[in-house]
């Protein structure tokens, strides 16, 4: 997601506290938002798949690797 999307995103909201939106608008924030938050899910997850953890043995384990670096956060 680009800013100008999320300036969309945001230009929207403050509208509709304003004046209201219209039926095409309200669908454009519905989609606007849906991105965004897959994005956010997706930035998550490849964060969390890199993390490495030391055990008490001192070996290192990567935990994307453990858990099948899974894709989506449900």
């Amino acid at each position: 997601m680009n800013q100008e999307q999320i300036d969309r995103i945001n230009a929207l909201y403050r509208k509709s506290k304003a004046e209201g939106l219209t039926e095409e608008e309200k669908k454009e924030q519905a989609l606007l938002r849906k991105q965004y938050v897959a994005d956010v899910k997706k930035n998550l997850a490849a964060q969390l798949n890199n993390i490495d953890m030391v055990n008490p043995d001192g070996s290192v384990e990567n935990l994307g690797d453990k858990y099948g670096k899974k894709t989506g956060l449900s």
